[in-house]
């Protein structure tokens, strides 16, 4: 019986250090649950963290900055919506990015009514030796998923040091799994 007792206290405590997700609308028609303690990166945030020639539709980070949600319209457009073509496209985009990347999972899944390709990676970009500030290399875990449409291919991504993987996989799939695009 107190095997049984002190079980449920340690699962119980385990579910307390799970932060809370809170409902967050971007624009008119996409909503999703992100990290409570997330905060709408500031326009120097975007600029540094986020390069693109498009703002994103909605960026956030923790208060450490070391972790990033955002949703971003791709450049690239889908018209006749090929979900196998597209997703075979952003695989090959990641290795084009990176030093090495582990594509831990790829598949087309069905979230609330639309197909998403998803993706979880780990990415390495290799330091710099000509910098000492910069000789390590930079390890990343990313899950990210492809919303391909008619008239646009919406992306959403979590980012997290790779160190920390294991605590923020669930809680990334957790909040991919509850966008909502009407």
């Amino acid at each position: 019986m107190r095997l049984i007792i002190i079980f449920l206290l340690i699962s119980l405590s385990s579910f307390s250090d799970s932060p809370k997700l809170v409902k967050n609308k971007v624009g008119t028609d996409i909503t999703w649950s992100i990290p409570a303690d997330f905060i709408a990166m500031t326009p120097e945030d975007i600029i540094q963290r986020v390069p693109s020639v498009r703002a994103p539709l909605a960026a956030f980070s923790n208060l450490e900055r070391d972790m990033e949600l955002t949703v971003t319209t791709s450049a690239t457009q889908w018209p006749d919506q090929n979900l196998a073509v597209a997703q075979s496209f952003f695989r090959s985009g990641f290795r084009n990015l990176f030093d090495r990347v582990e594509i831990l999972k790829e598949e087309i899944k069905e979230i609330n009514g639309k197909k998403f390709i998803v993706f979880e990676i780990e990415t390495r970009m290799n330091g710099n030796k000509n910098n000492e500030s910069q000789k390590q290399p930079i390890l990343k875990y990313t899950y990210i998923q492809y919303l391909v449409q008619k008239d646009r291919t919406l992306v959403f991504s979590f980012i997290c040091p790779a160190r920390v993987k294991t605590d923020w996989q669930p809680i990334a799939a957790a909040v991919m799994n509850s966008v909502r695009v009407k």
